[in-house]
């Protein structure tokens, strides 16, 4: 049995599927990751759910107020920061099953962006922080970011690649980790690849 679609909102993704294509097999990029891991076998678009919070930050006296992002699924992966809130014209809504579920609650999502936040600030100058104050309020809800993996090898020993589709990144061991994770939980959570993504 396979899982059910759901329609989502999204950010628009900035990867199409032809660049992530050209991304996972081209060029000596595309030739080392297919000595390395395996010739590409498939691809598929993949969403990440992310609760927004409008961050206000007090230091010294001084004020800030800041858009940022959370994962919903573990709060480990890294933030998002946008200049206001995501308008209609960066959003899409679209129904999929490659989706990873929310796993923490608002309130833990919560307080790791306050401790993400504040590592964040510490990172940038522990000398220019004085009376240090954070308060984050969850706005617009959940929004989803889209992904491209790749998976290559054979299927006893499939290995993934992914590409975060916003910000035009490779995405290392914390999303992969993510993806396995959810792969493995339950046997019906598998990806619908369309049959121009198998290679």
């Amino acid at each position: 049995m396979q899982s059910v679609a759901q329609t989502i909102r999204s950010l628009k993704s900035n990867v199409s599927r032809e660049e992530a294509l050209r991304h996972f097999t081209g060029g000596a990029r595309g030739v080392a990751a297919g000595f390395l891991r395996g010739s590409a076998r498939s691809m598929a678009e993949l969403y990440i759910p992310y609760r927004l919070y409008r961050v206000n930050v007090t230091n010294g006296g001084r004020e800030e107020s800041r858009i940022y992002a959370l994962d919903a699924v573990e709060g480990t992966l890294d933030l998002f920061e946008f200049p206001e809130l995501p308008g209609e014209q960066e959003l899409v809504t679209l129904k999929t099953r490659n989706l990873l579920p929310c796993r923490l609650t608002p309130e833990q999502a919560r307080k790791r962006l306050i401790d993400k936040v504040r590592r964040l600030l510490f990172s940038r100058g522990f000398a220019r922080l004085r009376d240090l104050q954070i308060e984050a309020t969850s706005v617009a809800g959940e929004l989803y970011l889209p992904y491209w993996v790749c998976f290559r090898g054979s299927d006893a020993a499939a290995k993934l690649e992914i590409l975060d589709a916003v910000r035009r990144r490779s995405e290392g061991g914390k999303v992969r980790g993510m993806v396995q994770d959810w792969l493995q939980s339950s046997p019906e959570n598998e990806f619908e690849v369309g049959l121009d993504c198998r290679f």
